[in-house]
């Protein structure tokens, strides 16, 4: 499986100047190409519209539009951008508001830049990626949506969408917390082959983003063997 060429774009939003332009300076260093900054709420929301990264490294903590929101009017407007929440804080009701957001990834200030840098590649791959400890709590959070009663598309009713075996069959991995690197070598695919089978199936079922998706196939029963 060849690895994509192209570098990935990455766009920072922080409100701490200092802070915002050293994350910035060591992604370009690591090779990422930083294509927009931002500092408050509404200058991300726009400017990530303009500047359509890969990579989305978010401060929850922002003057003018708080960051669950960015999050979400982001993903919102382009699913295709990836968010990766960059916090000081790992208070849990912080993490699990992020990713009903549209988050896929989670990382506290205290990460060493290794640790950043494995984070957006991993997150540009399209894996959900979590400090160490926070990715049982979300994982526990989808099994608890998913025993809530919520409106969903009845797949029985005349006319419901129809996914293809290939795309049931992905959506039975994402629901059981595989990433889409795994899902790609499990089915001996191309990892682009499974994130448009993903986008495909969002479509298709009118859900937004992968928190929706796995509370989706676990309610139907698609995460067990």
């Amino acid at each position: 499986m060849s690895e994509r060429q192209d570098p990935i774009r990455v766009m920072v939003v922080d409100d701490h100047p200092m802070w915002r332009d050293a994350v910035a300076r060591d992604l370009t260093e690591a090779g990422f190409e930083v294509v927009a900054t931002a500092g408050d709420g509404e200058q991300a929301v726009r400017r990530a519209r303009a500047a359509a990264p890969d990579v989305l490294v978010l401060d929850l903590n922002l003057p003018g539009k708080p960051g669950v929101q960015v999050c979400k009017e982001v993903v919102g407007g382009d699913p295709r951008v990836r968010v990766l929440v960059l916090s000081a804080s790992g208070e849990h009701a912080d993490v699990l508001e992020a990713v009903k957001s549209g988050a896929t990834g989670y990382l506290v200030k205290s990460a060493s830049t290794e640790e950043l840098l494995d984070a957006v590649r991993r997150t540009a791959a399209g894996d959900a990626v979590f400090t160490p400890g926070l990715a049982g709590l979300v994982l526990g959070e989808y099994r608890r949506l998913a025993a809530e009663p919520a409106p969903a598309p009845d797949t029985g009713a005349p006319g419901a969408p129809r996914l293809t075996e290939r795309e049931t069959e992905v959506l039975r991995l994402v629901a059981k917390g595989l990433s889409y690197k795994q899902i790609a070598e499990r089915l001996v695919i191309s990892h682009r082959t499974v994130q448009n089978h993903v986008q495909n199936t969002l479509g298709k079922l009118q859900l937004h983003n992968r928190v929706e998706l796995v509370r989706y196939a676990i309610e139907r029963g698609l995460d067990g063997e």
